[in-house]
């Protein structure tokens, strides 16, 4: 008895000593957040005849909640021209890529930035390195200063403490943290009075629109000149082939005639007197016969349809079995695998100029788009060299170029719920931006082979919600949707860019 009392006391005992303030378990602080890493460097260079210097910053901004909390690593290349000034008053240009899951390589590279990777023309294959890097005298940095930005999950980007990528991988999440980015930007740089624009391709004008709602209608009162859209996507009804939804068959049809007319798919081509002649002719059928063929349904007579068919086979080249046979709804990846099929060629998606092979020649879709991979080896490349060899980054983790996390993970839920929201519509973001702000301002570039965004749709999106069609610049390029790796598009869009910009 006597020695199992001295146990219990032994283990009281050495339960108080553990349980002490002296041996309590020392709590585990959170990882420390590194401070932003940024490299400062200048450089001068001839652009659009005029030699000018510049500086180039190029790291992290980091951004709070509304907690005050760390949120987001936001990684940005910005130039500024330096030999200058009124640097306050320099117009400011914030440009980004789409995906969603796509970092801002694209436009940095090939049309706004400084320097440029050359590429083959006719809509060749690039081919492995070296690839040609050079000073690019189209860019714009002597008229505005650039801020090329990735958005969280794409480049450098991240989230920060207890964020995680799925915080800002949404249609308002992404938003609103870039125009939080913005905010944050104009104030430590003093340029919160400097003419301001957004410049987005692809998703990146959806994004556009949604931070223009952000920024003029948020607290911060953030008002802009205007918006660059490159190769326009705002209203997703216009764009994607769904049951019940029979407005992509028309938005489309204007490029798949573009398309046929390109690569001489269509009968009696030399009856037209140029492209844009033919396509004029194509929109009035689409928004004519084809749509009231369309939305009858089995209400149509079969006369109607069978003028429908004589029309698209005219204007597609598409056979009028396989016409009838689609029962009049031409899917856009099919029509990049039916088109040339005789030939066993496949027809790109982004620019519908380059062609590709498939292994299976029977398939209804292709492998791979073939306009993708014809070139995104040289921008990858390109940026990575560039960045190290000329900007000072010197880092080992990777440059996310573009993410499937981020586009498998994407919100698109922008209103209060699916019901309410329908397909996502950003347009009325920019016609209401103009009643409230009478200098809002906005420039569409469209690219005729485009089969991701087609320029119909885009009309379609510019001619409805109470746009004011007199502030908005329509321009149109023969090229695809990155319209800036054709070289005299290249030149055309930099110069009606600087028209619209120095209105």
């Amino acid at each position: 008895m006597t020695t199992i009392k001295n146990h219990l006391k032994i283990f009281a005992l050495s339960f108080t000593v553990l349980t002490s303030p002296l041996y309590a378990k020392e709590e585990v602080p959170p990882t420390a957040i590194p401070e932003p890493v940024v490299t400062t460097t200048e450089h001068k260079a001839k652009i659009n005849g005029a030699r000018i210097n510049y500086i180039v910053t190029a790291g992290e901004t980091h951004l709070k909640d509304a907690e005050g909390k760390p949120a987001a690593s936001i990684f940005s290349i910005a130039y500024t021209r330096s030999d200058v000034k009124n640097v306050a008053e320099r117009p400011l240009l914030f440009v980004f890529n789409g995906g969603p899951g796509s970092s801002s390589v694209w436009m940095h590279m090939g049309v706004f930035g400084p320097k440029r990777v050359v590429l083959p023309s006719d809509a060749e294959r690039v081919g492995a390195p070296p690839y040609p890097i050079e000073t690019n005298p189209f860019s714009l940095l002597d008229i505005a200063d650039l801020v090329f930005i990735d958005p969280v999950g794409t480049g450098y980007s991240k989230p920060l403490g207890d964020k995680e990528g799925k915080d800002f991988w949404g249609v308002k999440q992404d938003a609103k943290i870039l125009a939080e980015f913005v905010r944050v930007y104009i104030t430590r740089n003093q340029r919160w009075n400097s003419p301001k624009y957004l410049a987005g391709e692809s998703y990146g004008t959806t994004r556009a629109a949604a931070m223009v709602k952000e920024l003029q209608e948020g607290w911060g009162s953030i008002d802009l000149n205007g918006v660059l859209l490159i190769s326009s996507i705002l209203d997703f009804q216009t764009g994607d082939f769904t049951a019940g939804n029979d407005l992509p068959y028309m938005t489309f049809l204007p490029t798949y005639a573009a398309t046929a007319w390109y690569h001489n798919a269509i009968p009696n081509k030399s009856q037209y007197k140029d492209l844009e002649s033919f396509l004029g002719e194509v929109r009035n059928f689409a928004l004519s016969d084809y749509a009231s063929v369309l939305l009858k349904g089995a209400l149509a007579e079969q006369a109607q349809i069978d003028t429908v068919i004589n029309k698209l086979h005219q204007y597609t080249g598409l056979s009028k079995r396989y016409l009838q046979q689609t029962d009049l709804r031409i899917n856009e990846f099919r029509f990049m695998k039916e088109l040339l099929r005789e030939e066993g060629k496949v027809v790109g998606r982004l620019d519908s100029r380059y062609l590709g092979e498939d292994e299976i020649q029977v398939s209804e879709s292709f492998e791979a788009d073939p306009s993708a991979y014809a070139i995104d080896g040289a921008f990858t490349a390109a940026l990575q060299h560039y960045m190290a060899s000329e900007l000072n980054i010197d880092r080992d983790d990777p440059y996310h170029i573009l993410s499937g996390d981020v586009f498998g993970n994407w919100d698109w839920l922008y209103e209060d719920s699916p019901r309410s929201q329908g397909f996502l519509a950003t347009t009325p973001h920019l016609s209401r931006a103009m009643r409230q702000n009478k200098d809002f301002r906005v420039f569409v570039a469209n690219g005729y082979y485009d089969l991701a965004t087609p320029f119909f749709a885009t009309e379609y999106s510019m001619n409805h919600y109470g746009m004011d069609t007199s502030r908005v610049t329509m321009k149109y390029y023969e090229a695809g949707h990155m319209m800036y790796i054709h070289h005299p598009s290249l030149e055309q869009l930099v110069k009606d860019i600087r028209d619209f910009m120095n209105k």
